[in-house]
């Protein structure tokens, strides 16, 4: 090995080394209430609703204007029901990245086991050291943060954006970059409620950093945001879950949305507000229709009977649910929906079974 490659792996090892080395002592001292707070340069933003939509002239100038490409990250373990998710959303990226109106850029898998798996080839893919034994407590979504910590400060990223997406999503048209104006783009979740949270959310975000409005109802995807504010941010969301995880009001409050809560607190802490745009995606099958929507996100399960009416909570006769596959990935060539069941439901599954189809290698 020569002497410059050698000093390029002690240079990354320490790195490494450091980084972990403050997550251990961030996760066993108090949150420091002096993180950074709304900047005076967005404060502007701060003063209204971002509740808004998209211009409607933005859609003709992307003809000539220059596009402000986002690069898409999506983080992941090396298990099995996360890896046939990444490759199915790939597949989508890939097909929709050049189509009209797209800012699609590159993207990354961020995969969080800290080694390589064999699907290194077929996804572009970063390997980010996961948290030390223990210190997510089961929870292992806490893994994000740090992930995206390590990404974010390693990496060569060319695109001034980024997207936060996760493996079950699934793109259902090119995605221009819905940021602007300094704001986020980000969907809005209606469990993430920080008004009813608030004595909660104080201990991490202080009465002398704003309003609890200024904290949005989002978690850290689906998000466009610059890449330079995501840098800042990143290592505070990293910080605020790992202190939420470590109280036991907090992890009660909020259970499997900690992580959520912790991005949304991390974002205001920063002054970055987000435009709560509804159209980012749907999550079947409580939403019927694809309509103006950029993404499927099938996280609930989704039941029916053979007449095409929703059983949930009830396994139906027919069903499609991503927990069904958590050891094997689905076969190729699901069985569609019967009549009556709602557009999104049966898009998703022709989209799985389109992916599946043209993926080689499938199931192994």
């Amino acid at each position: 090995m020569g002497w410059g490659n050698l000093f390029f792996a002690v240079l990354v090892t320490l790195s490494v080394a450091l980084i972990t080395y403050n997550i251990l002592i961030s996760a066993n001292a108090p949150l420091k209430q002096d993180l950074p707070g709304p900047s005076t340069t967005s404060s502007s933003f701060l003063s209204v609703d971002p509740i808004i939509k998209m211009p409607l002239e933005r859609s003709r100038r992307y003809g000539s204007a220059k596009k402000r490409l986002f690069h898409a990250a999506v983080t992941a373990s090396d298990s099995v029901y996360n890896t046939w998710q990444c490759r199915v959303m790939y597949y989508w990226f890939k097909k929709f990245k050049d189509g009209p109106n797209s800012e699609m850029g590159g993207f990354t898998r961020i995969l969080h086991s800290g080694k390589p798996d064999k699907f290194m080839d077929e996804i572009p893919t970063f390997i980010a050291q996961p948290l030390p034994s223990g210190m997510d407590q089961g929870y292992i979504v806490l893994n994000r943060p740090w992930a995206f910590v390590q990404w974010l400060q390693q990496a060569d990223i060319k695109e001034d954006y980024i997207l936060m997406a996760e493996p079950d999503h699934i793109i259902v048209k090119p995605i221009p970059n819905l940021s602007k104006d300094g704001l986020g783009a980000a969907f809005p979740f209606f469990y993430i409620e920080p008004k009813k949270y608030e004595p909660v959310l104080r201990k991490y975000f202080p009465e002398d950093k704003g309003p609890i409005t200024s904290i949005d109802p989002i978690g850290n995807s689906p998000v466009i945001i610059g890449k330079e504010p995501l840098k800042k941010i990143a290592p505070t969301w990293m910080n605020v879950s790992l202190a939420m995880k470590k109280d036991p009001e907090t992890d009660k409050a909020f259970g499997w949305v900690l992580e959520m809560y912790a991005y949304a607190v991390a974002s205001a802490l920063h002054g970055v507000s987000n435009i709560l745009y509804k159209d980012f995606m749907i999550q079947p099958p409580w939403d019927t229709e694809i309509g103006k929507k950029f993404i499927i996100h099938y996280t609930y399960g989704c039941d029916y009977d053979m007449k095409g009416k929703l059983t949930y909570g009830k396994i139906g006769e027919w069903r499609f649910d991503k927990r069904s596959f958590d050891s094997v990935a689905p076969p190729r060539n699901l069985s569609l929906p019967p009549p009556g069941v709602p557009e999104s439901v049966v898009t998703l599954v022709k989209m799985v079974n389109e992916a599946t189809a043209n993926i080689p290698n499938w199931g192994s």
